[in-house]
């Protein structure tokens, strides 16, 4: 295969910005990325590698900003056509929206057109990597897999499994069932190309404890998997799930007395911890994961994430579309710095980026392969218009430094911002 060389400025990491600053991301005005084989073989100043590689073939970016493929860590690409649904809190957002879609996906063909266009959604704004849960329909899993295949991205997924009658019939599988159609799909997809299986309960209060067991069981069977869940999320969930579970010391222990926590779990939203939860998750080093459109749309809370990094958590950034209210990461990472700035702590740019690629690549335990550039990571990369619109260009060429010429991006971008979504070093 012939090597490429992208030219254009180069934004990528060293270290993590909460424990090093600024510094710990590395920016080259004029840079050059090297892809062979769907690999990044080299990166580093344009004239170098131009003469390192004088038959590569060159892709010249101008002065747009080649940045890692954002990694989108939790989301429900199942509630794609319900997304920006108005009014209800989570309990009655389920009801009201979300499982009424979730039933449609029992039509294999539904679910196949689904998944295409969320993918196809996603790689227009600039996200290569997702970890999405799907329905309890197996098919639903088997979709998701094969659109991802098809484009080439490297993509977690899991059959969302429910068996407690909180949840509605036609939507509700059994302990055994799950964990078989779990098995089989994990048989069939986990480790093929860019696929990984996520052992997913949906949440404890829509699970049993004999499914939470059966769940727990295989995951200690193939503990090279994730598992994915949620956690914490609103008040009024968690005094719902001490009326389910009331021998459980809190909402984590519904899951950690199942087997379901671990170093490879994955609990979106984490916004109302208990000292305890807090103590056990960073033991284990589990992975945390901020949804803050979706928080603050559903009206959940504002997430701690100045305290959860400072206590050394592990954590990632997502869209939880369709409870969040965009696809898009950057205005993710808006949101994300809003809440901070609601927690009198504001995030700086490097903070965001690095969540929203390294951060959210290292929850998914990934971050070896994704979330970076530099040599030997998947080719997987977005090249982001620092002048996509007016408003944007005319603050953006005031900047003093990257960070100042990037932020514009991250607070008033959108997909208008993405001038190419990379994946595996072909342009999607």
């Amino acid at each position: 295969m012939t090597q490429t060389l992208h030219l254009g400025q180069i934004l990528s990491f060293d270290g993590n910005p909460f424990e090093d600053g600024p510094g710990a991301a590395w920016h080259e005005t004029h840079g050059a990325l090297v892809v062979e084989h769907g690999k990044i073989l080299a990166v580093g100043p344009a004239d170098a590698l131009r003469a390192a590689h004088p038959k590569a073939a060159q892709v010249d970016h101008g002065a747009a900003l080649i940045v890692p493929g954002f990694v989108d860590a939790h989301a429900h690409y199942p509630q794609t056509a319900m997304i920006a649904s108005w009014g209800k809190r989570l309990i009655d957002w389920l009801n009201h929206y979300t499982f009424p879609e979730e039933m449609r996906f029992a039509d294999p063909a539904y679910a196949a057109d689904i998944a295409g266009r969320y993918l196809d959604l996603l790689l227009a704004h600039g996200t290569t990597s997702v970890c999405s849960f799907c329905t309890i329909h197996p098919a639903s899993a088997e979709a998701l897999f094969t659109a991802a295949q098809d484009r080439g991205m490297r993509v977690f997924a899991g059959k969302t499994c429910m068996d407690r009658d909180t949840a509605p019939e036609g939507l509700r599988d059994t302990a055994q069932s799950a964990y078989d159609d779990s098995l089989a799909l994990l048989n069939r997809w986990h480790g093929r190309g860019r696929a990984s299986y996520v052992i997913t309960p949906r949440f404890s209060p829509t699970s049993t404890p004999a499914q939470l067991d059966a769940l727990g069981a295989l995951w200690a069977e193939h503990p090279d998997c994730l598992m994915q869940t949620h956690l914490s999320e609103q008040v009024d969930e968690i005094a719902w799930v001490k009326s389910l579970y009331p021998s459980a010391r809190d909402y984590l222990d519904t899951y950690e007395a199942h087997g379901l926590l671990g170093e490879g779990g994955l609990y979106g939203h984490a916004i109302h911890l208990e000292p305890r939860e807090r103590d056990r998750l960073r033991e284990v080093g589990a992975g945390l994961v901020h949804c803050p459109t979706s928080n603050t749309f559903i009206g959940s809370g504002l997430f701690d994430m100045d305290g959860l990094m400072r206590e050394g958590q592990r954590v990632g950034l997502a869209t939880d579309t369709g409870g969040g209210s965009s696809f898009s990461m950057l205005r993710t990472m808006a949101a994300a710095y809003e809440i901070a700035q609601l927690r009198h702590r504001p995030l700086h740019g490097s903070e965001l980026l690095w969540l929203a690629t390294q951060g959210s690549a290292r929850a998914l335990r990934c971050d070896h392969l994704i979330g970076n550039l530099a040599p030997g990571m998947e080719a997987d990369f977005t090249v982001l218009d620092l002048a996509s619109t007016p408003a944007i260009a005319q603050r953006s060429i005031r900047a003093n430094d990257i960070w100042e010429a990037l932020f514009p991006t991250i607070m008033m971008g959108d997909d208008r911002a993405v001038a190419g979504t990379w994946v595996a070093g072909r342009k999607l």
